[in-house]
């Protein structure tokens, strides 16, 4: 496979537009606590990952509101040998914009993530050897991955400050990422440089664009802490028409629990009851359990001169997932 990634945290019409800001815990920088994870909100869902991840975004402040934008895009020529390995040219890619805003001792997130895959992934797939889920044409994806919708995430997240080490979440979301399973594999730290979706993805965090969505959590704990979750949803996967938004009764759940001992480490159980989610089995409901720790390590950020934490100069990142349906 030969691709030529463009990461990138800020659009060439918002760079004008955009004034470099001091960014305040949480948005900006590593998470010194689990109430500055939590509220940082810059993964998929109310997903964690270890506080000293650092996500990059382009911030700007306008009328008490912290506007957010990050994503990434890459142009891939896939070149797959082997009697099962296919040649394709296409591009991968998200863009997730935010605003936020504090009243008090609460904060109100919104937040959105689109991609423009439907069009820019030809034939409802890309090759990508041993994947497999969802559909093409009717059938069931072999040695391939379906693109992202264009609405991915849909939501509004309000976090209420209970005390100086609890924080109750509510998120709400037409289309979203309830609990079930680790932060979404392009949010994950492991594989954001990575074109391709992760072999895993299917299993480990296929619910990342679930259609209505709600969810209520309880975080406790200062440096170290531990955040119980519970989500319903609409269980059945997005059709093979990634233009449009779906709708549907609440009939899935899931639980989390997710385990913060340290500011480089994260860890969550989750457990969730998937109702008719293939639409090749609709008369199938799926069990589903995911475990999984993930431990990031780099030095400490160097400030620029604009006062904006610049990324380590050395990362590592490791990832134990376990997942059964």
């Amino acid at each position: 496979m030969r691709s030529a990634g463009i990461m990138f945290v800020l659009l060439s019409s918002a760079l004008a537009l955009a004034q470099p800001v001091q960014m305040p815990m949480p948005m900006g920088g590593p998470a010194v606590t689990l109430s500055d994870n939590v509220l940082r909100h810059s993964g998929s869902g109310t997903s964690l990952e270890p506080g000293s991840v650092e996500p990059p975004m382009l911030m700007r402040m306008a009328r008490g509101w912290m506007l957010m934008l990050h994503g990434e895009a890459f142009v891939v020529d896939q070149q797959q040998s082997g009697p099962r390995g296919h040649d394709k040219f296409f591009s991968v890619n998200w863009f997730m914009p935010m605003a936020q805003r504090s009243f008090g001792r609460s904060q109100l997130t919104l937040r959105t993530m689109l991609s423009l895959e439907p069009a820019t992934i030809t034939g409802r797939y890309y090759p990508e050897l041993f994947q497999q889920g969802e559909t093409a044409y009717d059938k069931p994806i072999v040695d391939g991955q379906h693109p992202h919708n264009l609405f991915m995430e849909i939501a509004g997240i309000y976090d209420l400050k209970l005390g100086e080490k609890s924080l109750m979440t509510f998120y709400a979301a037409p289309v979203g990422d309830p609990v079930l399973g680790p932060i979404a594999y392009p949010h994950r730290a492991s594989a954001s440089e990575d074109p391709l979706a992760t072999l895993g993805h299917h299993l480990e965090d296929s619910t990342h664009i679930s259609y209505d969505v709600l969810t209520a959590g309880l975080s406790a704990g200062a440096a170290r802490g531990v955040r119980l979750e519970a989500s319903g949803f609409h269980g059945r996967e997005p059709d093979e028409n990634r233009w449009h938004m779906q709708a549907g009764a609440i009939d899935s759940w899931a639980a989390r629990l997710s385990v913060l001992p340290g500011r480089d480490w994260a860890g969550q159980y989750s457990l969730g009851h998937l109702h008719s989610p293939e639409a090749v089995h609709p008369k199938e409901d799926i069990l589903r359990q995911t475990a999984s720790i993930a431990w990031h390590y780099g030095k400490e950020p160097v400030l620029d001169a604009t006062g904006l934490g610049a990324q380590p100069h050395h990362r590592h990142v490791a990832e134990c997932q376990r997942i059964s349906s």
